[in-house]
């Protein structure tokens, strides 16, 4: 068979690859290792994107960052608008954290990594320990519960906006708004969910202009995020109040949505094997590297870091149009035995080198340090409360979410 023929007879890769789909749903890696095995770069008609499966070529284009990473490159995307029309949105957006060119980028990075230490991750653990333990505490001693319902879906906004420092009286008032931020960018949702969202995220901008002022004037004694940020600023003119509402506008709305995710997957992981809780609650550190093989094994992404071609360029052999999507999927691999030895068995002591759990080079997650903790925080919390922890039950997936397998309950029993 000529390889014309053989490329003839191939199924389309939308058969191979449905994340809507109820199989995918229910076992994600048979998909997911189809679609890596038809090659490094693959057209995917349904998102009219490319989808790179490789983790060299994923890693390389981190490292070398050659795409762009601002949506308004993406085909779709709307028109920039001029500066003198921008929203809070475009000014938080457009030159600062998130979509910043290369340059700024990793500025912003390097003047902010003392936000990020070790000191200041163990103290924003003490801060947000109360908020963990009222919830737990407000939950009482129970036969069985929702863990989505009653902390899951709780802790994430919560423990995020006390680690930034945004005052509790504001908290209602942003939650309604900050949570769709993710949604602004994201290219498979219609485009008006994508304006609304857009709409939300001003709404919240507008509600940290206000914490941020509150806080220049009354700046106390406080260690949490946004006062280290502010000295940032104050030592630094290239760093910005825009920045510094760019970045909390992610820590809290894609942070929280992120970390929910990682809540419901981190309790069945856990509970589905219940011999290796101890081992993966020993330290922070061990947490860590249990934690990128929970979401290993749990391989529940749907989509990938999106990228754009800020130019016609030929990658990895195939012809990319200006304008065009990327989209960098490294949880493709993470079920293929020639990445990892034994993929289907779960050891919360799996090595992994590198970790690519929150990205690569310069684009890796400034904020993982501070979702982590969060989440060991709470796995502590609920194994010393309820210790004989079982699942009540197979939970029920749920298919809507845009950007994950997640589940629509989580229920539990105490056995106390």
């Amino acid at each position: 068979m000529t390889a014309a023929t053989e490329a003839s007879t191939e199924q389309p890769v939308e058969a191979l690859f449905d994340p809507s789909s109820q199989a995918y749903l229910t076992d994600p890696v048979p998909q997911c290792l189809a679609l890596a095995r038809r090659g490094p770069l693959v057209w995917y008609a349904p998102w009219q994107a490319w989808i790179m499966t490789r983790m060299p070529d994923i890693m390389d284009c981190w490292r070398r960052e050659y795409l762009s990473s601002d949506f308004y490159d993406w085909e779709f995307a709307p028109p920039r608008p001029p500066e003198d029309q921008w929203s809070n949105f475009e000014r938080a957006m457009i030159g600062h954290s998130l979509l910043a060119d290369h340059d700024h980028h990793r500025l912003i990075r390097k003047v902010v990594s003392p936000a990020f230490s070790r000191n200041v991750v163990d103290e924003i653990q003490r801060r947000i320990k109360p908020d963990v333990e009222k919830l737990f505490d407000e939950l009482g001693e129970v036969e069985r519960f929702d863990y989505i319902d009653k902390i899951a879906s709780r802790i994430p906004f919560i423990s995020i906006s006390r680690m930034v420092g945004v005052p509790e009286r504001y908290w209602p008032e942003i939650e309604r708004v900050v949570m769709t931020f993710t949604e602004t960018w994201n290219p498979t949702i219609s485009d008006e969910r994508r304006e609304a969202a857009r709409q939300d995220s001003n709404r919240a901008i507008d509600i940290l202009h206000r914490v941020i002022a509150e806080r220049r004037e009354n700046p106390g004694e406080d260690d949490d995020f946004l006062s280290v940020l502010l000295r940032i600023e104050a030592e630094n003119d290239k760093f910005t109040e825009w920045d510094i509402v760019t970045l909390i506008l992610a820590l809290i709305g894609a942070g929280a949505d992120t970390t929910l995710v990682a809540q419901q997957w981190t309790v069945y992981s856990l509970l589905k094997h219940p011999e290796q809780i101890a081992t993966a609650l020993a330290s922070p550190d061990a947490f860590s590297n249990a934690f990128s093989e929970i979401m290993r094994w749990s391989t529940q992404s749907k989509m990938g870091f999106a990228r754009y071609a800020p130019a016609d360029m030929e990658i990895l052999g195939q012809q990319v149009r200006e304008g065009q999507m990327v989209l960098m999927m490294p949880h493709l691999k993470d079920h293929d035995p020639e990445y990892y030895p034994a993929p289907e068995q779960f050891d919360v002591q799996r090595q992994f080198d590198p970790d690519v759990l929150f990205g690569y080079g310069p684009r890796y997650c400034i904020g993982a340090a501070l979702a982590k903790r969060q989440l060991y925080l709470t796995m502590c919390e609920l194994f010393r409360r309820f210790p004989n922890l079982t699942l009540d039950g197979e939970p029920e997936r749920d298919g809507d979410d845009h950007n994950a397998v997640v589940f629509r309950n989580l229920w539990v029993k105490t056995n106390l």
